[in-house]
């Protein structure tokens, strides 16, 4: 049975897909038509008709594997860091098995090349189960510490007390120590704050020179060598990107990482100055890497400096770690709904990161709190959830991951979930992109369709679909892998790599992999061939367990067009040739 429903659309059969076909064949005009019941049982007989003989049933691949397949049951993705505790192949498939989605390589640790490594292992599992994949190449950014005291212990400094820091490199004492940082002197302003050690010892300027800040103690503390400072008061007139994330940044365009990580955004113009670096490196034919900036400074927030960093990159973190030091701890989860609020109605994802379990780096369970925590960033409607420390150096790397995907799974089951995401509104644009998607959302809504299916080149029809906030996973279909691995990070969306030539592209490598203009075979321009290529990745992907399920599918004619969507079909599973359990096969 599994053999003659398939053959209409192609593929591996699977055991879900049971029940028996009747066959019915008639001559008209030269043709053979045959029509394939999905709904009929056996011992169903006529003059007419007749059952077919069980056919032998086969395994598929990822799709009949449960722990694989429970992946596709969540919206939220999840984002683990790669450390220590989770530096081999076994526990990075490990980690994917139990949720990750996507790995952060964090080059602020470890060599150039033990990333390589890391990098080569992911794209390993990635090749073993047939799904993309996502790495992220996150920079250190500038550090910015004092000096050096004579006493290694440090000094520890009275409330109300002066202490100065300068350009002097003499080492500190108890009244005074070095601030290699002309750039915070020269920015920092009388009444200004800084912030030493994460914010356990509280400065503030009441006098400056041309080399030096006097400060007043208002928060006492130890303060010892290298110590950070951070500035809230103060946008530093400084590049994000060091000499070594210069460097790292030219290492990660040259391996192949898919999203870049930029730290210490200040300002609208940092992102620009990455992505002119990011020019400069790329080779002609190579694949440009997605910028992901960290909001984690108070100037971000200044004017309209966040939707303009909004628009610059291709997505957010909301890095609480600098920004709850810099902020005020009770304004952070505001900016955080804030600045998650902001990249939905821009379409861009989203990551909430620092200390989401911060518990389990030592403990095999999270406090409470935390999970109420992880529970927040996903009922605020974030893209996707990262663990640090937890999965990188933690002891229990793999339950972390296993809690946060528990988490996810119960929030997205909650009846109150979609109508929080519902509330936010979005504004519409006036084309056939966002009437499609719109459209696509309601349909599967009301017919209860098990997904949405995307034909996409670079990836803009599938961020619309996914800034929709659908019931239902967005499954997106590309004939480019980096942009597969790119989507990997947006809410709902499961990306999924045809064979190259597919879906209307050219076979032949050296036009297939043309981003600009991939060139179209055609002869391969056959929307029937589209529609099964849909219901193929469905099958694959798990999202399908009955001929009848249906799909939601988008795509732009003519193929080839970057960002047009103009063509919206439901079809059941079985494919194009079928509806309401028949299926027609007309052969010459």
């Amino acid at each position: 049975a599994n053999a003659a429903l398939l053959s209409i659309i192609g593929g591996n059969t699977v055991s879900s897909f049971a029940p028996p076909a009747l066959e019915i064949r008639s001559a008209q005009r030269n043709l053979q038509t045959r029509l394939f019941s999905t709904t009929a049982k056996p011992g169903i007989t006529s003059s007419s008709t007749r059952v077919q003989p069980p056919q032998p049933q086969q395994e598929t691949t990822v799709a009949a594997i449960p722990k694989v397949s429970q992946r596709w049951r969540k919206s939220t993705k999840q984002l683990a860091t790669l450390g220590p505790a989770s530096s081999t192949k076994e526990m990075i498939e490990t980690l994917f098995l139990a949720g990750a989605d996507i790995f952060r390589l964090n080059f602020s640790h470890g060599s150039q090349e033990q990333k390589k490594e890391l990098l080569m292992h992911i794209r390993e599992v990635e090749e073993k189960y047939s799904h993309p994949i996502a790495i992220l190449g996150d920079l250190q950014g500038p550090k910015l510490r004092v000096g050096e005291f004579s006493n290694p212990n440090g000094e520890i400094l009275e409330k109300d007390q002066t202490f100065r820091l300068d350009l002097d490199e003499a080492q500190g004492d108890n009244t005074r120590v070095m601030l290699p940082h002309p750039e915070i002197i020269a920015a920092s302003e009388v009444g200004h704050v800084l912030l030493v050690d994460d914010g356990k010892v509280k400065l503030t300027v009441i006098d400056k020179g041309e080399k030096h800040l006097d400060c007043r103690v208002d928060v006492p503390g130890k303060i010892s060598n290298r110590k950070g400072v951070n500035t809230p008061d103060s946008v530093l007139d400084i590049s994000p990107l060091t000499p070594k994330d210069r460097s790292d940044l030219e290492y990660m365009i040259k391996i192949g990482v898919d999203w870049v990580a930029l730290s210490f955004v200040q300002q609208p113009g940092d992102i620009e100055e990455i992505h002119s670096l990011i020019d400069q490196h790329l080779a002609e034919d190579a694949f440009r890497p997605a910028v992901m900036a960290k909001i984690e400074k108070p100037s971000c927030f200044v004017g309209d400096n966040l939707e303009r960093i909004v628009d610059l990159c291709d997505g957010i973190m909301v890095a609480r770690g600098d920004l709850g030091v810099e902020c005020a701890p009770e304004d952070v989860p505001l900016l955080q709904k804030q600045i998650i609020d902001t990249c939905r109605r821009a379409g861009k994802p989203v990551v909430v990161a620092t200390q989401m379990l911060e518990s389990m780096i030592e403990s095999p369970t999270p406090t409470r709190a935390e999970a109420s925590d992880v529970a927040t960033a996903i009922y605020d409607g974030a893209d996707a959830i990262m663990l640090s420390a937890e999965s990188a150096a933690g002891k229990f790397p793999e339950e972390s991951v296993a809690m946060q995907q528990r988490i996810i799974n119960r929030v997205e089951s909650d009846p109150h979930y979609h109508k929080y995401l519902d509330q936010l509104s979005m504004s519409k644009k006036d084309t056939a992109t966002d009437a499609i998607t719109t459209a696509a959302r309601q349909i599967a809504q009301t017919v209860k369709a098990k997904a949405i299916v995307c034909f996409t080149l670079q990836g803009s029809t599938v961020l619309r679909a996914a800034q929709e906030r659908a019931t239902v996973p967005v499954l997106g279909i590309t004939p480019f892998k980096e942009t597969a691995r790119q989507l990997v990070m947006s809410w709902g969306v499961y990306p999924d790599l045809p064979r190259s030539g597919s879906f209307g592209f050219s076979a032949d490598d050296e036009d297939f992999f043309n981003y600009e203009n991939p060139a179209v075979d055609e002869q391969a321009d056959d929307f029937d061939m589209v529609l099964k290529n849909a219901c193929r990745a469905a099958l694959r992907k798990g999202l399908v367990s009955d001929p009848n399920d249906l799909l939601v599918v988008t795509a732009g004619i003519p193929f080839g067009t970057p960002g047009a969507a103009n063509i919206i079909r439901l079809l059941p599973a079985a494919g194009p040739s079928c509806w309401d359990g028949v299926c027609r096969v007309e052969d010459v």
